[in-house]
């Protein structure tokens, strides 16, 4: 179960960075909307992220959580803000998301 919340801390981290994104686009009363909910996403994302480490190495829990927001932050620019997807950025994504794998089968 620490996993998956772990995972859904990751996906929150991943929210409040497209918040970011979208209050930078944004004008107007909207671009407080789009704070709000990168201050609701990040107090989620810090609160299940505190929860996991009673239970989880912090390490490995501080590691996997980065790596989740890191690659969904990348695909979010990818897909939402029409960043490049270049050969190196989707290359090192992979190894990534191949590093979050390795850690989480040589945790305990």
């Amino acid at each position: 179960m620490n996993w998956i919340l772990l995972i859904i801390a990751g996906l929150f981290e991943v929210a409040f960075a497209a918040c970011l994104g979208k209050a930078k686009e944004s004008t107007g009363i909207i671009t407080t909307y789009w704070y709000i909910g990168f201050l609701i996403c990040l107090s989620i994302s810090m609160l299940l992220l505190v929860k996991v480490t009673q239970q989880l190495p912090i390490g490995t829990a501080y590691a996997v959580w980065t790596g989740v927001g890191a690659v969904g932050t990348v695909l979010v620019g990818i897909f939402l803000f029409k960043e490049p997807a270049t050969f190196w950025r989707l290359f090192f994504i992979t190894t990534l998301i191949i590093s979050i794998v390795g850690l989480k089968v040589v945790s305990h």
